[in-house]
């Protein structure tokens, strides 16, 4: 017998393998029957997630990925499921620019500067992180600049002295001429509803994986898909392409190297979410049994 869920999809390049798991079959083969939901590029300016509505409630989807440390917030502040899986899933790191003329060359001169991120995305909690490594926590400033190609407008018009972006914008943002600063990992979580116990959950981690090796050894077939997003891009910010050789560009981009996810790990969320409380980005009184599933435990 096939279990339904409803998985709500990211098309972001590090997500790839669930759009090729549910594809070509591989969540099917474990008996585990996927509906994807998806949005159109062309219908989102600010964020996939809508930050105000709870995906579970609202929207009825089974398990949705999100950045790791808005899958802590988002579980907590809005019940909107809890936490099954983690992981970086692909070799892909953020990356920060600035235009060629900045004065900014290391990532300490990036101390009370603004740096454009997307809000209640959770990717602010990343850069707000690596960005600690090299200044006083209080000398942390980010700006929302909204979608990468919000973001890549606002670098280029001077609305802000740094982006973060993962590729295959990077790839764009140096055809373009902005220079990286700093670059660090992007950390995902996987939140799921109540449904989702441990044997959905390994048929879902099994058929990922199997996506994920397929892509791994047959690159050049994806390349087509893993390029789709940027091509979205392409439609909605005609004018960052303005000049630039696509076809050189999208040669230039390498479909990368994906992870399957893994299981939650309890102890290691704890840690995040004590971070969260000492930055005062969550409620103090925050419960990790609220916020991560017991499943694989």
């Amino acid at each position: 017998m096939s279990e339904t869920i409803k998985l709500f999809h990211l098309p972001f390049s590090f997500m790839l393998p669930q759009k090729v798991a549910t594809e070509k079959g591989y969540f099917e083969d474990e008996g585990l029957n996927v509906e994807l939901i998806e949005r159109d590029r062309a219908d989102v300016d600010w964020k996939y997630i809508p930050a105000e509505e709870s995906l579970v409630e609202d929207h009825d989807v089974d398990v949705y990925p999100i950045c790791k440390w808005e899958s802590i917030k988002r579980t907590w502040r809005m019940n909107d499921g809890r936490i099954i899986a983690k992981g970086t899933f692909a070799d892909q790191p953020y990356t920060v620019y600035v235009r060629p003329d900045s004065d900014i060359e290391a990532p300490a001169d990036l101390a009370n500067v603004a740096v454009g991120v997307n809000k209640r995305t959770g990717q602010e909690y990343t850069v707000i992180r690596a960005l600690e490594e090299h200044m006083p926590k209080d000398a942390v400033t980010l700006e929302h600049h909204g979608m990468p190609t919000d973001r890549l407008r606002a670098l280029r018009d001077g609305e802000v002295e740094a982006v973060s972006l993962l590729e295959p914008q990077s790839t764009l943002a140096e055809e373009l001429g902005f220079e990286p600063i700093l670059q660090f990992e992007n950390h995902m979580g996987i939140v799921g509803a109540d449904a989702i116990d441990d044997g959905i959950l390994g048929k879902f981690m099994r058929g990922y994986a199997r996506a994920a090796e397929e892509i791994n050894e047959n690159p050049e077939t994806y390349r087509e898909a893993y390029l789709g997003m940027l091509e979205g891009d392409a439609d909605v910010a005609p004018d960052l392409f303005e000049g630039i050789d696509r076809e050189k560009l999208y040669a230039e981009i390498e479909v990368p190297t994906y992870e399957p996810p893994e299981v939650a790990d309890h102890d290691e969320l704890q840690e995040h979410l004590s971070w969260m409380k000492r930055r005062q980005l969550i409620d103090g009184d925050a419960d990790i049994d609220s916020i991560v599933a017991p499943v694989g435990r």
